[in-house]
């Protein structure tokens, strides 16, 4: 069977599919923020930040740190600080090339998210910097967001997964960084153990 007689090529050919949305849930997409969305991101640790290069090739990348990491500059401006990690840079690269960037937050235990669009830049203004700091550190650099399309998503597939319910979770899954480096620096389990041990430290740069 040619995979191609069943593809999607239109929006109407998907609406016949999904359906039209309720005309009332366009009125929860807004411009800015709004009081409930600020104290969403002011209560959450953790985000995923989507971007794309100038050809327009994906990237998401998790952030996360203490409630309320994110600073909300006005309602129509959040600064998202950058700190120590795995030098890749990926997503700062990207921003650089194309800056329009999506996030979406979450607050563990609510099976509601936070959906943000918008232009972003970089800053390395030592102020925001500060108002960014950590653990007695500032940040390294900042991504200023400005928003363009903000939203609340509704619960379904986290209620679908059963993400916030313990319970339901499989046993814990050790992800070992030595077996998949190791073996192409030519290294045996010594060297497995060795790139383990430095991952698994505190303030690690794998």
């Amino acid at each position: 069977m040619n995979a191609n007689n069943h593809r999607l090529g239109t929006v109407d050919a998907i609406r016949t599919i999904v359906g039209e949305p309720h005309p009332a849930l366009a009125l929860k997409v807004l411009d800015s923020l709004d009081e409930m969305s600020i104290a969403y991101i002011q209560s959450s640790p953790f985000l995923v930040l989507a971007t794309a290069d100038k050809d327009g090739f994906p990237d998401v990348s998790p952030k996360g740190d203490e409630p309320g990491f994110v600073a909300v500059e006005n309602p129509g401006t959040l600064l998202i600080p950058d700190r120590k990690g795995n030098r890749l840079v990926y997503s700062l690269q990207n921003i650089l090339a194309n800056p329009r960037i999506a996030v979406i937050f979450m607050v563990p235990g609510t099976e509601e998210t936070l959906r943000i669009q918008g232009q972003a830049v970089l800053t390395c203004d030592p102020d925001v910097l500060q108002r960014l700091s950590a653990r007695g550190q500032p940040a390294l650099l900042a991504i200023r967001l400005t928003v363009e399309k903000c939203f609340f998503h509704c619960a379904r597939a986290f209620r679908r997964a059963n993400l916030w319910r313990p319970e339901s979770w499989p046993p814990r899954r050790r992800i070992s960084f030595g077996k998949q480096i190791a073996p192409r620096l030519g290294g045996g389990d010594e060297l497995v153990k060795q790139i383990d041990e430095f991952a698994a430290a505190e303030n690690t740069d794998l």
